[in-house]
């Protein structure tokens, strides 16, 4: 028998049980049901509302089902239609009338919502904890390449010259703003909503404060509507981690196409990388491809729950029911995908040697070449235009700028000297964007200096 069947003169068509029903994916809200039900209870017996008998009864029999739980020892009839009233059934059979006193005082209404509130706090603080890790690991590897030269890209066409640690500490930058958004999305699923009832909240006289301070809430809900129809810490989670995994497929695409032979730049390692059935030669940058795929995953995520919110009316609707997989399935992915890129990442090579070659074969120096010849006293747009002719001319002769001869540098212009050759090495032109958030191995150094302190004061939450 339902545990709301009192209304109803007959029960419910088999189909609609098996529609209705939630609990072969909200079953692993288990740990965070119980977790609100006990410090519900235990607000219960302080405010009178069930005794002390009760509640000790009720405190036995959740943990007991709890430990179940957590060895597989539970199963989840779709007849129980959601993981509360799983609970509360297992409750009721073991401990008797005590068990039915459990939900006083509240909704599943608020109690779901509660949950996920908890939830979200533990996956956003996973999450946090996964693009941390990602973090430290692209400052290691900046610092241990602060020299070494790569050709920098415009529309995908060799632009100017930069380092290794610098295009690193881009993707640094990328997933540090990750972090705040996670942090963010922390902040607003920390907040307890139990206490909202269906809509309305209660008669009974309930400590909502004890309750938030119990599951480790900073604040509570202050409209008992908006409590129990709010899903925008879920949006904002999801939000944040469209982002992350956005920032992800860039960087996993620059890793194909870096260790394509064409560009020869990566060197994945073989435990990260896959073969062909057909071609012996092939080596698949597959997990890079695979984590770049999942990102339409994450993106369909967002977009079905900003749809199922688009046009509820206050306050709960079934509809609501669809926030789970939706957030399950991109928090998920996203952990999964930030872990395996980090260890992929961790343990791929760049090939220095290469990347040095092709910056200066790839003309990157030619706007430091216009800049020379600015600094002899040329107007800019004649050194412009000098250089776009001298390029020209190099590409005729199958030769990089720094193998013209004097003679050659000089048909174009008089003002070229002997210095030019100092004036256009690679590492020359990367020394002197020596500018805050430039290439410069100072600027690099101090960027990854700051980058450090910021993980080392970044307030990760200890949620499990």
């Amino acid at each position: 028998m339902k545990l709301w069947s009192g209304r109803f003169s007959k029960a419910t068509d088999h189909a609609v049980d098996d529609f209705h029903s939630s609990i072969s994916f909200d079953q692993r809200l288990y740990r965070e049901d119980i977790r609100g039900s006990l410090a519900h209870a235990e607000m219960l017996a302080r405010q009178r509302i069930i005794s002390q008998e009760d509640f000790l009864s009720i405190q036995e029999g959740l943990q007991s089902i709890l430990r179940d739980m957590d060895e597989g020892k539970v199963d989840f009839p779709p007849e129980s239609e959601d993981i509360h009233m799983r609970v509360e059934e297992l409750l009721t059979q073991r401990i008797g009338d005590a068990g039915k006193r459990l939900h006083t005082g509240r909704s599943r209404n608020d109690q779901v919502a509660l949950d996920m509130h908890l939830y979200a706090r533990r996956t956003a603080a996973a999450t946090m904890r996964a693009v941390r890790e990602l973090c430290e690991l692209l400052l290691k590897k900046a610092k241990e390449h602060i020299n070494d030269i790569m050709p920098g890209y415009t529309h995908l066409q060799q632009a100017q010259p930069i380092t290794l640690g610098h295009y690193l500490m881009a993707y640094f930058q990328m997933f540090s703003r990750d972090l705040r958004r996670f942090w963010a999305a922390f902040q607003a699923a920390d907040v307890c909503v139990l206490g909202s009832g269906a809509l309305a909240g209660t008669t009974y006289p309930l400590d909502r404060d004890f309750v938030a301070q119990k599951l480790g809430f900073s604040s509570i809900s202050m409209n008992s509507l908006d409590g129990v129809s709010d899903r925008d810490f879920l949006l904002d989670y999801l939000s944040a981690a469209a982002v992350c995994m956005m920032h992800l497929s860039r960087f996993c695409e620059e890793c194909i196409l870096f260790s394509s032979q064409e560009f020869g730049y990566l060197s994945m390692d073989d435990a990260y990388s896959t073969g062909s059935s057909m071609m012996p030669q092939k080596k698949n940058p597959d997990v890079a491809e695979l984590i770049r795929g999942k990102t339409g995953r994450v993106y369909g995520d967002l977009t079905a729950l900003l749809t199922v919110m688009k046009g509820i009316p206050l306050a709960y609707n079934k509809d609501m029911q669809e926030d789970k997989e939706a957030y399950f399935d991109a928090s998920d992915t996203v952990i999964h995908c930030l872990n395996m890129f980090t260890r992929m990442l961790d343990k791929a090579v760049y090939r220095t040697d290469v990347m040095r070659r092709k910056a200066n074969l790839g003309f990157t120096n030619a706007t430091d070449c216009a800049d020379y010849l600015v600094r002899k006293g040329l107007p800019f747009r004649d050194a412009h235009r000098v250089i776009g002719e001298l390029v020209a001319f190099s590409l005729s002769e199958g030769k990089a700028l720094d193998e013209l001869t004097p003679e050659e540098f000089r048909r174009f212009s008089p003002a070229f000297e002997e210095d030019v050759y100092e004036a256009i090495a690679p590492e020359t032109c990367v020394r002197a964007r020596d500018i805050p958030g430039g290439p410069a191995p100072g600027q690099v150094l101090a960027a990854i200096s700051q980058g450090e302190q910021l993980l080392n004061s970044f307030p990760i939450p200890d949620e499990e």
